[in-house]
């Protein structure tokens, strides 16, 4: 039962849980040094969220399952940091820096030939944070703001799991205050991953790292948060209570101790020419780093000079950062080619001379999309000047227009994907053009996974090795080759016995009967989700009907709109469609018809209405079903066409809109008691 009192031994598996999960996130995103197993890790959390449910007079702030993100925030608060969150002067030369050493040593009266102590740290190019702990656990986190006061944030920094919730160790040494001052930051390979899904989203890219870093930290939706993996590294203190430092290097190293990531880069110097050729090996080999950095942060050791030298204006004394200069060459385009992704958007991709920028050599650089071809009159033949956005991803800044040849050419987007053939559109407000090819090679895996996913075709065992297995070996060309399959097709491919392939063929064989809805949806026709795919089924009630359906036709339908009715359309116009289309008829693939709902007049009748948000008991399907049965339509989107949004928990931006166009709102219960299931 959820409300028993836990029993002592209950209590102390918890804790033991706790600690043990704890630890092991330490091992793996501080140290990346796990000690044991996914499958094992996945054990501990599935048992201390078990016990959590349970037992929900246990659940903290501070649990390790706390961390996955939570109900989006309306806005967020101005938070003062117990000691201001200063701003680093910077050097940007061997001059400058060797001037800082020399302003050094005439504040504190020191000999011109001595050497001081400094601690060096490569600048990791990310988003100050300062985390407050009190008792050793993470009671808030915010960003720096103006120095005195930032935004809380603490909701989306908890999701971060190189930041501990509990510090390690004997928690009888940790301080009773401290604020920890680190960057949150994005490794190269998650800014490159985000940034892929940006561009096939037609969402605009990031255009480095630490912007990619400080929008993900500014999510209104922690849950956005959670699946940017960022990553955290601490660098120092601002206020504290109960411990003490007499160094800066003896403050990481207790950091470390705590359970935060620190520098494994950084090091102690003796004098400035020390320093000086610290910042210039990494000035080359930062490129083979994980992260980006912009410079070296260097620091006095001696806490005692620090708080002799002091500050000025906003800036420590005794501290600054070696900056290094932005790395940019000009190259030749020779070239505008067109990459086609795995869910259908074009890139054009420009192709150029050889040139080397950021310790690797640089021949191609994405242009985006055509509006920023555009903005930037890039031509065919153009010198451009090119650099490494977020040294990660190639690009072309600007172009050299006085070096433009006369007989430079200008790019257009081409009318028909240059991979199969098919149609390209762009649909009203979007920035990015797709193939509408529903068989297109470049798109296949990924509409064939969605094709078997459950909410489609559902079936069972179709994932990515099998389906990249299928595509790789010809044996699957479009989704009607699946309903072809033989066993000794299967028994062909890598890991396939028997009785795996029997099941596959089972599997394959019940979907041919799956209800129209699922084959609408399945087809993966842009912005036509499970929604849309029932409204579909619900009007047309056969495929036939719907491919004859014009856009008039479509875009009267209530939930539907010209944007989706477009879209609709120019897909079952596609040859590659009929194609497909004709032979999954052949194929023996016959959808269910809607089934057909007895009407009675209701409090929704006539009314169309949003969901949003889990309904606790109650599914989405059931939820819609009631509303039909009462002469009422169940969309997807919030328009000004939306007569009522109903509100579960963990709502999504459909509530943020309902409120912005002042739609009705109703609670689950309200729901349930309007359509009579109290």
């Amino acid at each position: 039962m959820a409300d028993r009192e836990p029993t002592p031994e209950v209590r102390a598996r918890v804790e033991q849980l706790r600690r043990d999960i704890n630890y092991h996130n330490y091992r793996y995103y501080v140290l990346d040094q796990p000690e044991i197993s996914d499958a094992e890790y996945d054990r501990l959390m599935a048992e201390l969220t078990r016990l959590e449910e349970q037992y929900p007079a246990l659940q903290t702030p501070d649990s390790p399952t706390q961390r996955v993100g939570a109900a989006p925030l309306e806005a967020f608060h101005s938070v003062r940091h117990l000691q201001p969150m200063l701003s680093l002067s910077n050097a940007f030369g061997a001059e400058e820096l060797t001037a800082f050493d020399q302003r050094i040593k005439r504040m504190l009266g020191m000999d011109a030939g001595e050497d001081i102590d400094y601690v060096v740290e490569l600048k990791v190019d990310g988003l100050a944070v300062s985390l407050l702990y009190e008792d050793g656990r993470l009671v808030r986190g915010a960003t720096r703001g103006d120095g005195v006061s930032g935004e809380d944030v603490t909701q989306n920094l908890r999701t971060i799991y190189s930041i501990p919730l509990v510090f390690l160790g004997d928690p009888t040494t940790w301080p009773a205050l401290i604020e920890v001052r680190g960057e949150v930051f994005l490794g190269k390979s998650e800014f490159a991953r985000i940034n892929e899904e940006r561009e096939e989203e037609g969402q605009a890219l990031f255009a480095n790292p630490r912007n990619a870093a400080a929008g993900s930290v500014r999510q209104l939706d922690s849950r956005v948060t959670a699946r940017r993996r960022l990553d955290f590294i601490a660098h120092g203190v601002g206020a504290v209570e109960g411990m003490q430092f007499s160094t800066h290097w003896e403050r990481l190293q207790d950091l470390g101790r705590l359970g935060f990531k620190v520098s494994p880069h950084a090091e102690r110097q003796l004098g400035i020419q020390a320093v000086q050729r610290f910042c210039d090996h990494w000035q080359e080999a930062r490129h083979a780093l994980p992260f980006e950095t912009d410079g070296v942060v260097v620091k006095v050791n001696s806490l005692d000079l620090e708080e002799r030298l002091g500050y000025v204006a906003r800036s420590p004394r005794w501290a600054i950062a070696y900056k290094y200069p932005p790395e940019q060459e000009n190259t030749v385009v020779r070239d505008i080619q067109v990459h086609v992704g795995r869910t259908g958007a074009l890139t054009p991709v420009a192709i150029m001379d050889p040139v080397r920028i950021s310790g690797s050599t640089v021949s191609r650089a994405t242009l985006h999309n055509e509006d920023e071809i555009r903005r930037k009159d890039v031509r065919i033949g153009d010198t451009v000047v090119v650099q490494k956005a977020g040294e990660v991803i190639p690009e072309v800044v600007a172009v050299v227009k006085s070096l433009r040849p006369p007989d430079a050419r200008e790019f257009t987007m081409p009318t028909h994907c240059p991979v199969c053939g098919s149609e390209v559109v762009r649909l009203p407000g979007e920035a990015v053009s797709r193939c509408t090819g529903v068989a297109c090679p470049a798109q296949l895996v990924e509409h064939l996974l969605h094709w078997g996913s459950r909410g489609a075709m559902d079936i069972e065992g179709m994932g990515p090795a099998l389906v990249t297995q299928l595509v790789e070996s010809g044996r699957v060309r479009d989704a009607a080759d699946i309903y072809s399959l033989t066993k000794d097709d299967l028994l062909a491919l890598e890991r396939f016995a028997e009785k795996s392939a029997a099941n596959i063929l089972r599997s394959i064989a019940a979907s041919k009967t799956r209800p129209l809805d699922r084959l609408i949806y399945a087809l993966g026709i842009r912005h036509v989700g499970g929604t849309v795919a029932g409204i579909l089924a619900s009007e047309f009630g056969s495929l036939e009907a719907l491919q004859q359906a014009d856009q008039a036709r479509l875009s009267a339908i209530p939930g539907i709109g010209p944007v989706i009715a477009q879209s609709i359309y120019t897909f079952f116009q596609q040859e590659q469609t009929r194609r497909l289309l004709e032979k999954l008829r052949e194929a023996g693939v016959r959808p269910r018809e809607p089934e057909r709902v007895e009407v009675t007049e209701g409090f929704f009748t006539g009314k169309t209405v949003v969901f949003t948000g889990s309904l606790g008991e109650m599914t989405r399907e059931e939820a819609e079903r009631l509303v039909k049965a009462q002469g009422g339509k169940a969309t997807s989107n919030v328009s000004s066409r939306t007569d009522y949004v109903v509100v579960g928990e963990d709502p999504g931006s459909k509530y943020q809109k309902a409120q912005e166009l002042g739609i009705p709102t109703l609670t689950p219960e309200e729901f349930r008691e309007k359509v009579g299931r109290r």
